[in-house]
């Protein structure tokens, strides 16, 4: 019976009958719908007898939401109310679902099910899985073919890329092992010492350097020293080392506005909505706190979660390493550059992904990288597939109306209960959203609808824009939800499962304390 169930087509056949099942539960329809490209309401007056406008929820110029009035039979449906808009002439009148489930979002749920289970059980390669992505979303009709396949190669992806190069040099050139040689003296032979020292450093240097980077030189840094010490992968000591560099980065990267695209977002949408701008500096000031106690505590829950042998202990290293070698300064001063260009992005206005692929460019032309060191080392399956699919995935989920679904469901539930009780939620569901997208896409689909939440509420919202980019780096269930899952998982060192094993464990505890620092620290600051 056990073998049978650990069989790869029986694991399959279930997946497929998940998202059959998910197919089959019926669909809540909802009442209100949002239509919009009316300017002049003339649509509307063809629908009066049966919708009635909802009073003060118009939503731009053209655009307004209805409600039906007598909401059964097929004439209150939001079908119905779409091939009316299909054949109204003289004006591009689009309407949407608000409070129900379009028939896409349910394809879209059924997707995202035989997705989800193919990513924790892992019957196929994940790097198939994410490739399924693109599949899937077409044969279900959520998107077309090209919205499907070019996130694949999305900047984000290009810019994972480089971040991966970037170590490739960094461990050719020597500096890796400087680094681990460095650490080592710190730590003696302690793997658990080694890895809070590591994985808090770095997780306090993503704030700056962006958490792909950071995950990236750490984990080169890390490998030698592991195969010396004989760390074999999927023990619970490589599981140890490698989730708690990725959840460290994760964390660390809400520090700043350069940490992550998520906190940058944040930022552009609030100014966007409400004409309010967090400067570099207040989010800093806001945000760095939650950074400094919630990276050291996701490391800390890992190793609760998967202690390490204590037996094992890493290499002495006696011998020096010696001055600086001209290729290593080389090295250092390509990168160096390439993060400086990343950190005045809002001064020259080129994206990360441009300013990168010329750091590679850089490596390659001094010799420090050949194109066979690119070619032989660095994990495509992940830095296309995985990344890709990702982006491609959560792209999907607003595209489709999923998102926009659940959020209405949800943050009507905390309505009304103050500043803390809307950030609690606000944090909460873009938490667990982020592991089904991109954090970047999460932040940009929620915070469109919670600044109006926050403005009835009265509640400032610079605090849920802050909020969604500080929660949406916890991203912990799934290996696709955030860029340091990817790149520690492409090393094989332990299973997609295991990262939603101590996710489940994590998750709770870092949005715990980050409220609790908003409430004290941010209350300290005057913002609430």
């Amino acid at each position: 019976m056990t073998a049978i169930l650990r069989s790869r087509n029986f694991q399959l056949c279930l997946a497929l009958l998940l998202g059959a099942v998910v197919m089959m539960l019926p669909r809540p329809e909802g009442t209100r719908f949002k239509v919009s490209g009316d300017r002049n309401q003339l649509f509307y007056h063809t629908i009066s007898s049966q919708y009635s406008m909802v009073p003060g929820d118009k939503t731009g110029t053209g655009s307004y939401v209805v409600e039906s009035k007598y909401p059964t039979g097929s004439t209150y449906s939001g079908s119905y109310l779409k091939e009316k808009a299909g054949s109204f002439e003289g004006t591009d009148v689009q309407v949407e679902y608000v409070n129900g489930l379009s028939p896409k979002a349910k394809r879209f749920l059924a997707v995202l099910a035989v997705l989800v289970f193919l990513f924790m059980v892992e019957p196929i390669p994940l790097e198939i899985t994410a490739i399924l992505i693109g599949v899937f979303l077409v044969v279900m009709q959520v998107v077309d073919v090209k919205t499907a396949w070019a996130p694949y190669m999305h900047p984000v992806v290009v810019f994972i890329m480089c971040c991966l190069i970037f170590a490739i040099a960094l461990d050719k050139a020597g500096i890796t092992k400087r680094l681990g040689h460095f650490i080592v003296t710190k730590a003696g032979t302690s793997v658990t010492k080694f890895t809070f020292i590591i994985s808090i450093g770095l997780g306090l240097a993503s704030s700056f350097m962006h958490d792909a980077a950071a995950v990236s030189i750490g984990i080169v840094t890390m490998l030698p020293l592991m195969r010396a010490a004989g760390i074999e992968p999927h023990s619970r000591t490589a599981k140890f080392m490698m989730i708690s560099l990725a959840f460290a980065c994760s964390c660390g990267g809400m520090g700043t506005l350069v940490g992550g695209g998520r906190t940058m977002v944040s930022a552009a949408f609030l100014k966007e909505f409400t004409g309010i701008e967090i400067t570099f500096m207040d989010w800093i000031k806001y945000a760095m706190p939650m950074a400094i106690v919630t990276v050291p505590a996701a490391v800390g829950v890992v190793y609760l979660v998967f202690r390490p042998d204590p037996s094992l202990k890493l290499p002495k290293l006696d011998e020096e390493i010696g001055p600086w070698s001209f290729q290593e300064k080389i090295t250092v001063l390509i990168i160096s550059i390439s993060f400086i260009l990343w950190l005045t992005k809002g001064f020259h206005g080129l994206h990360y992904s441009v300013t990168g692929m010329l750091g590679v460019a850089a490596l390659i032309l001094t010799g420090i990288l050949k194109w066979d060191d690119i070619h032989e080392n660095l994990e495509w399956g992940t830095a296309l597939f995985i990344f890709g699919g990702g982006i491609s995935l959560g792209l999907a989920m607003g595209h489709s109306g999923a998102a926009a679904y659940f959020a209405n469901l949800f943050f009507p539930l905390v309505k009304g209960g103050g500043w803390l009780l809307l950030f609690a939620g606000v944090a909460v569901f873009g938490a667990l959203v982020t592991n089904a997208m991109a954090n970047v896409a999460a932040a940009a689909l929620i915070l469109p609808i919670v600044i109006p939440m926050a403005q009835l509420e009265g509640v400032d919202p610079t605090v849920l824009a802050l909020c969604l980019g500080t929660a949406t780096s916890f991203a912990m269930l799934l290996v696709i939800g955030c860029p340091p899952n990817a790149i520690a998982y492409s090393f094989k060192y332990f299973k997609a499962s295991d990262i939603t094993r101590v996710g489940l464990v994590a998750t709770p505890v870092l949005l715990i304390l980050l409220i609790s620092v908003a409430a004290v620290w941010w209350k300290i600051l005057g913002l609430v």
